[in-house]
């Protein structure tokens, strides 16, 4: 593991650091701050995915979460959205596929099969490799994202809800097989079949029985990609006839930015410290 940077922030450290994937086919890059408490006790771990066009960057310098985790004593795990280098399929004009769209599932159709398996990455290699060099306890893990990183989020948990003890969302996308800027890159990365891509949606995979106890979601209905892209309603909706609680708020004047998460991220921290204690 390379060590990009390293610097203090409210007594813990936040770093970024690169790695070669076995899953990706090609470097990786991810930040990760660690509290003070790990000093002297193994800390539970928070997975922020993020969302369209972003790097693991931009939470880091946006997302305002280093104090409220130092103070809670969580350390927090930002991956990049996608594999990168000159060799890595892109569509350089469309900034809803390719690098910085990996969508948090494993590709099955070429050329992007080679390289996007996020979903690997991101629940298998990145976790083994973390914890060989960070104090963290595994054995209580919490994952949120925002946007694309929300659906991510969900998706995984309710794959792996015997990992994962706590997931929250800014902005998901609820369904995105059917939303506008999602099923395109869905068809291409999975192919034609919408069958294939019920694993990476939320609202098909409760509808074929995955669970997971409880989700927070923040909306805000400002948000420009509200109506066509996102609708979390429609989670709400499909959770109805189960045991799933979801806490939906949807916040007047709110934007897809992260202005707006940076608003309500102590919430969703201290949400996941509640369920990791």
């Amino acid at each position: 593991m390379n060590i990009v940077s390293q610097t203090t922030a409210f007594g813990g450290m936040q770093g970024v650091f690169m790695h070669e994937s076995d899953a990706c086919k090609c470097d990786m890059t991810f930040a990760v701050f660690v509290p003070p408490q790990a000093i002297k006790e193994p800390c539970p771990v928070v997975w922020y995915l993020s969302g369209l066009t972003c790097t693991h960057a931009n939470v880091m310098e946006k997302g305002e979460y280093r104090r409220m985790a130092a103070e809670l004593g969580l350390i927090i795990v930002c991956p990049d959205t996608s594999p990168r280098g000159n060799d890595v399929p892109d569509e350089l004009t469309n900034w809803q596929m390719g690098k910085g769209a990996g969508f948090y599932l494993d590709a099955t159709e070429e050329p992007w099969s080679e390289n996007y398996q996020m979903y690997t990455y991101i629940t298998e290699e990145l976790p083994a490799h973390v914890s060989q060099h960070f104090r963290m306890d595994m054995s209580r893990q919490g994952i949120f994202g925002h946007s694309m990183g929300g659906h991510g989020a969900i998706t995984i948990a309710l794959k792996n809800p015997d990992r994962f003890k706590s997931c929250s969302a800014f902005a998901p996308i609820a369904e995105p097989s059917t939303a506008d800027w999602s099923a395109p890159a869905f068809e291409k990365y999975l192919g034609p079949d919408p069958a294939a891509w019920r694993k990476y949606d939320a609202c098909a995979l409760v509808a074929d029985g995955a669970r997971f106890p409880e989700f927070l979601i923040d909306q805000g209905k400002a948000d420009g990609f509200l109506e066509n892209g996102l609708r979390p309603w429609l989670f709400e909706e499909a959770v109805k006839d189960t045991d799933i609680k979801v806490t939906l708020r949807m916040h007047e004047r709110y934007d897809h930015s992260y202005y707006f998460i940076s608003t309500f991220m102590d919430d969703h921290l201290k949400w996941h410290a509640k369920r990791l204690a």
